[in-house]
């Protein structure tokens, strides 16, 4: 095997090692592995609003500017296709795919584009034999559509699987982490046992020179702006998360009667009065009672649970829905630049989970930024 040859396979293993940090690193916080998220993926959606991503394609700010623009137009669709069927998720994530990526023909040159691309084939890792144009420039057989296929539907019985594990509690989510990383990295050599060498050296120009992927920081859509139908603020408002730029945001639905949103409380109470001055909290009290319908009763649970921050009372649900929650309490926090970078779905320290300790690192990371 020559060196080239070498080199490329470590390369590909490497890069689709690193993009592990796109997906499983969120099992830590109870998200899903489904059908949706081991098919299609919206890479692009996630790699083109990283600061890394425009060093490397050593966009000017002009462009910069642009790129955000063409971001905020499918934002919104992206974020609340999460909550989606699997099917409806995946025809979605391709759909905003495309969109962007003809905005994105306007702003960039050829070089440029033909960078994000090789960035976009590394993010896919394996699966990247599956984009068309990959397939074309390898001339790839039938046999091997199918051998790549069967490789792909063991792998994701095997992430099925490890997720399992995991809501069955017989292993963490650093283990699942762990068995999740050695699942793509196996389905990454098996790669190569189907590519002839030929193929393997037409993959390097596909590929270009291996990227750390994990130097991303931004893979989530820009926080909605807050709604103003049948929503009134109780207290601090109204806010625009657009005025927020330069602060880190939390953002938290909950509804007061709620006893396991009451124990996120304390928690809230404590990042103000730590973070006040780099730290914006804000509630959004969706009524799941009666009780919890009646703004006068809203404003009075505030003032006995000691909020002394903006709390918007999102009587008809239309925060609920622009930020496709699904439970409360969830908790969402945002960095200056106002892109969502993590959340939380429940009590922070459920049955002993050090969750506000994850989380307080995660916004004092976010400060430090």
């Amino acid at each position: 095997m020559s060196n080239d040859v070498t080199l490329l396979r470590h390369g590909l293993i490497l890069a689709g090692l690193i993009f592990v940090l796109f997906g499983p690193k969120h099992l830590a916080t109870g998200a899903e592995v489904t059908t949706a998220t081991l098919g299609t993926q919206p890479y692009l959606l996630q790699l083109i609003r990283d600061d890394a991503v425009y060093e490397e394609l050593r966009l000017s700010d002009a462009k910069i500017a642009r790129v955000r623009e063409a971001i905020a137009e499918v934002d919104p669709r992206w974020w609340v296709s999460r909550i989606l069927p699997a099917e409806r998720q995946s025809s979605e994530i391709s759909q905003l795919t495309q969109i962007l990526l003809n905005r994105l023909r306007t702003i960039l040159d050829e070089d440029e584009l033909n960078r994000l691309n090789q960035l976009y084939c590394q993010a896919n890792g394996s699966r990247m034999v599956r984009l068309d144009d990959v397939a074309a420039a390898l001339d790839l057989t039938r046999t091997q559509r199918q051998s790549f296929e069967k490789l792909f539907d063991e792998t994701d019985a095997e992430m099925l699987a490890i997720q399992k594990d995991l809501n069955d509690k017989t292993i963490n989510a650093e283990q699942a982490n762990r068995e999740i990383a050695t699942e793509q990295r196996n389905e990454q050599l098996a790669l190569f046992d189907i590519l002839t060498p030929e193929q393997e050296t037409r993959l390097g120009s596909l590929i270009g020179k291996t990227f750390d992927l994990g130097k991303i920081k931004r893979t989530f859509p820009r926080a909605p702006e807050f709604q103003p139908q049948g929503a009134k603020w109780l207290a601090g408002g109204p806010v625009r998360m657009e005025s927020l730029r330069g602060k880190v945001v939390v953002v938290f639905f909950y509804a007061f009667e709620c006893i396991n949103c009451q124990r996120n409380f304390p928690h809230y109470l404590a990042w103000h009065d730590d973070m006040a001055d780099d730290v914006v909290i804000i509630g959004i009290q969706r009524p799941e009672t009666r009780a919890e319908g009646d703004a006068g009763l809203v404003s009075q649970a505030m003032l006995k649970d000691g909020f002394e921050f903006p709390v918007l009372f999102d009587a008809q649900s239309s925060n609920w829905n622009a930020w496709a929650n699904t439970m409360w309490p969830t908790t969402y926090l945002i960095d200056k630049d106002g892109f969502i970078r993590r959340w939380w779905q429940g009590e922070m320290n459920w049955q002993g989970i050090q969750g506000e300790q994850q989380m307080r690192a995660s916004i004092e990371s976010l400060i430090a930024e």
